[in-house]
């Protein structure tokens, strides 16, 4: 074998059509555009335009709205808490916090605050301080013998106090 010998193999590599290029090519003229009009030309076209029909998106019912008020609070159950407590990244003498959630792993970031879910059971002795908790959760911290302190949500900046 020689170097010269080496190529790919027959149709790998396909070189690409050059559009407009008069009719021998085989794609001059309008240039796959079809013939004249809205869709020939570029940058205009009506989108969902079903030849005067009434469009699908207008036929279908429109329903809700989205809350620009919502808080979206980083969900943490009972579970996933005591498994970071077993594994040692978080203190249980120490107050557990969002910060304290975050710096240890267990929950990404705090978003507008953390809310404790009650899924799982907890065994150790815990002061805890989230932005929301279920019954179930603070019924079961409490049961172990610790706390849970329910913090006001997080204001923003701009908002007037």
């Amino acid at each position: 074998m020689k170097l010269s010998d080496i190529a790919d193999n027959a149709g790998s590599r396909k070189k690409r059509m050059r559009i407009g290029r008069g009719i021998g090519s085989g794609k001059g003229k309008t240039g796959g555009r079809g013939g004249k009009g809205q869709t020939a030309r570029s940058g205009v076209r009506i989108k969902g335009f079903e030849g005067g029909q009434m469009p699908l998106h207008r036929r279908l019912p429109k329903r809700g709205f989205n809350n620009i008020f919502r808080l979206a609070f980083a969900e943490i159950n009972l579970d996933r808490l005591q498994a970071a407590i077993d594994a040692g990244s978080i203190n249980a003498n120490e107050t557990v916090n969002a910060e304290s959630l975050v710096k240890s792993g267990v929950v990404r970031r705090a978003r507008d605050g953390i809310r404790l879910l009650g899924r799982g059971e907890i065994k150790a002795k815990l002061t805890i301080e989230v932005h929301g908790a279920s019954k179930s959760a603070i019924a079961a911290v409490e049961k172990a013998g610790g706390s849970v302190k329910i913090l006001a949500p997080k204001k923003d900046e701009g908002e007037a106090a």
